[in-house]
């Protein structure tokens, strides 16, 4: 099974990715270690990255997803070409969108120490953000209660996926 959470910064796709992770049996990677150093010292700086930054990044992820089990990723994915060169490399993957308020967002930011992403970093995300579209294979999940709940809720959607795929 390949797996990517994906969403603005502060959604949760770590703690959820790793959690739904243990429960599916597969290893889990956060996308941001797969950042090149070069990408993690503009994000550290403010600075945001281009697509030209991206590219390589996300072939990365893509080329992840095709461990012989399958993996789940942590990986903003905001936009559709972003998840189409994902799935360019794994094609089978399902994209679980973490959705949740600008203003739960920017709590769990200003919360959350040592990152390179910034609170103030939020209203750009969220421009860029483009939701899940029609032929995507994934969902949108509310982050707005407790993790274990989210979780549960993945494995439910992921259930009723499996047979189609």
């Amino acid at each position: 099974m390949q797996i990517v959470l994906m969403g603005v910064a502060g959604s949760g796709k770590s703690s959820i990715g790793s959690k739904l992770a243990i429960k599916l049996a597969l290893p889990f990677v956060d996308g941001d270690d797969l950042h090149p150093k070069q990408n993690l010292m503009k994000m550290t700086a403010g600075v945001p990255l281009e697509d030209d930054d991206r590219w390589p990044w996300l072939d990365l992820c893509g080329l992840t997803l095709q461990m012989e089990a399958g993996a789940v990723i942590a990986c903003s994915a905001l936009k559709r070409s972003y998840r189409d060169r994902i799935r360019s490399l794994a094609p089978q993957t399902v994209f679980i969108h973490l959705a949740g308020s600008e203003e739960l967002l920017l709590e769990r930011l200003n919360n959350r120490k040592g990152h390179f992403m910034k609170p103030w970093m939020l209203t750009s995300q969220l421009e860029t953000l483009e939701p899940l579209a029609a032929g995507e294979v994934g969902f949108s999940l509310e982050i707005d209660r407790s993790e274990a709940d989210v979780v549960d809720e993945a494995m439910d959607f992921l259930a009723k996926l499996a047979p189609a795929r």
